[in-house]
């Protein structure tokens, strides 16, 4: 197993620790995520649906490597890709919110990067990776994205172990504080 950081854990163990904190605050609020993916290749909804019970909390994974993917299942503008990249904030952001109106889910994440060995560039190296969050509460008919840029160091692997965790932290934190904000009303 990897060690990842210098916890001492194996990121198997980190992922499967995030995965579990995940599913409880999820099943809590009868909520449903998708992920829309590309420099990770599925790598998150992977480690999601390894967990046994996942569906009851998982709906969709994307992985759109390609722009024409982007654009064909998740409803990223041509003008977006042409303006800023598909290495950009606004990308990974209609990623996700496309991801939450292409499937049943009402929380989606997404991430776009460059992952490595290749590809980067002084404006756009690798280890960049831009992430989004979105949701969107029936209850309240809320909508919000958060979208987060990385800098990972790294090879290829590496960069994307790190992007699947920092992912799931995103998204443990803003769960949490949505819980946080349940217990005080």
């Amino acid at each position: 197993m990897t060690q990842f950081h210098d916890s001492g854990a194996s990121y198997d163990s980190l992922v499967q620790t995030k995965v579990t904190q995940l599913a409880q605050l999820m099943n809590r609020y009868g909520l449903m995520l998708s992920t829309a993916e590309s420099c990770t290749g599925g790598w998150i909804a992977k480690c999601i649906t390894d967990a046994a019970g996942s569906s009851s909390w998982f709906d969709t994974g994307f992985v759109t490597y390609s722009n024409q993917a982007k654009q064909r299942l998740l409803n990223v503008q041509a003008t977006s890709l042409e303006r800023w990249g598909a290495v950009s904030e606004p990308v990974a952001m209609e990623m996700a919110v496309g991801a939450v109106a292409n499937s049943a889910a009402q929380v989606a994440v997404s991430v776009t990067g460059i992952a490595g060995p290749g590809g980067g560039s002084d404006e756009k190296p690798v280890g960049l990776v831009y992430h989004a969050l979105h949701w969107r509460l029936l209850a309240t008919n809320e909508a919000h994205t958060w979208p987060l840029r990385w800098q990972f160091d790294g090879d290829r692997e590496a960069v994307r172990q790190a992007t699947v965790l920092a992912v799931m932290e995103h998204l443990l934190q803003r769960l949490g504080a949505l819980d946080e904000a349940k217990g005080a009303s």
